[in-house]
């Protein structure tokens, strides 16, 4: 009798199993015939993360950025050492917004990616996968660049651990084919308040950071190359108007009624950066072909 009730017992947990595995993701496969990806979380069920095909990236050159050659020219170099299989950094791009740092990576993956550069692009949010991420392509013969755009953390946000451990902090050490280039607003990645000044203490003539500043400190001072973005001066701004209008296809590329509605522009936005003039660009070059037609 027991028997019979553990087999009809057993009988119905298959029978719920079944059913529960109509509702289980279909195991993803990766598509590695393309160069760059997304990695997205897993959904319900405990389904894992999986790296999402993008099919049309953005068509950049490094022939696209203006007025920022030094940080152009630096992590150029740091990339082609990265590609040779040589000595290379993680790199951190921050400063002001508009100024070329995401387009300045996405302009790299563009110029090597036909050389087995890949570019995986990885939100924030998603940052505790990175062990995952890193086991998918650990071994492979692509270089791998894990890019996480506008990079920020807030007080008491605990993801950024992951980071410090994928960067430099970890017992395992990461693939020998894989970067990590982040951009920011924030040189630190953190917020900090005035009141963590407090905490410094001036030793035999040299300041010492206190306890709140040094965690701060820590993730950042992880990537071996900083490359800071100032904001464009008007010269700067105008320069990049010029290019994006040549490269749109403008009929008027310079001459004091363009560099005046350029201005008008970035007065009207706030802002003179690049991310600025290619908007103002677009527009006026769509605005000429709508007239012309």
């Amino acid at each position: 009798m027991a028997d019979d009730r553990l087999q009809a017992l057993l009988a119905r947990a298959e029978g719920l199993l079944g059913r529960l595995e109509q509702h289980f993701p279909a195991p993803h496969a990766t598509d590695w015939s393309v160069h760059a990806w997304r990695w997205r979380r897993g959904g319900p069920f405990g389904a894992a993360g999986r790296l999402e095909a993008v099919h049309r990236p953005h068509a950049l050159t490094l022939g696209d950025l203006c007025c920022v050659d030094a940080q152009r020219d630096e992590i150029d170099r740091n990339t082609r050492q990265f590609l040779a299989g040589a000595g290379a950094n993680n790199v951190l791009l921050s400063g002001a917004r508009g100024t070329g740092k995401s387009t300045l990576v996405k302009a790299l993956f563009n110029t090597y990616r036909h050389q087995g550069l890949r570019l995986i692009e990885v939100d924030k949010d998603e940052l505790a996968d990175l062990p995952r991420i890193l086991g998918q392509i650990d071994g492979r013969d692509e270089r791998f660049i894990l890019y996480c755009d506008d990079l920020s953390f807030e007080a008491g946000e605990g993801s950024y651990k992951a980071l410090k451990a994928a960067l430099d902090g970890s017992i395992s050490a990461p693939p020998d084919n894989v970067l990590i280039y982040a951009t920011s607003n924030r040189r630190h990645l953190l917020p900090e308040f005035q009141r963590e000044n407090r905490e410094a203490r001036v030793i035999d003539g040299e300041i010492h950071h206190g306890e709140s500043v040094e965690e701060k400190i820590s993730l950042s001072d992880r990537f071996g190359l900083w490359l800071s973005f100032q904001p464009f001066t008007q010269g700067q701004y105008l320069a990049v108007c010029r290019h994006w209008l040549t490269r749109l296809g403008a009929a008027a590329v310079d001459g004091p009624d363009v560099e005046r509605a350029a201005l008008q522009w970035a007065l009207r936005r706030g802002s003179r950066s690049g991310r600025t003039a290619y908007q103002f660009a677009r527009d006026r070059a769509g605005r000429e072909r709508v007239a012309q037609s």
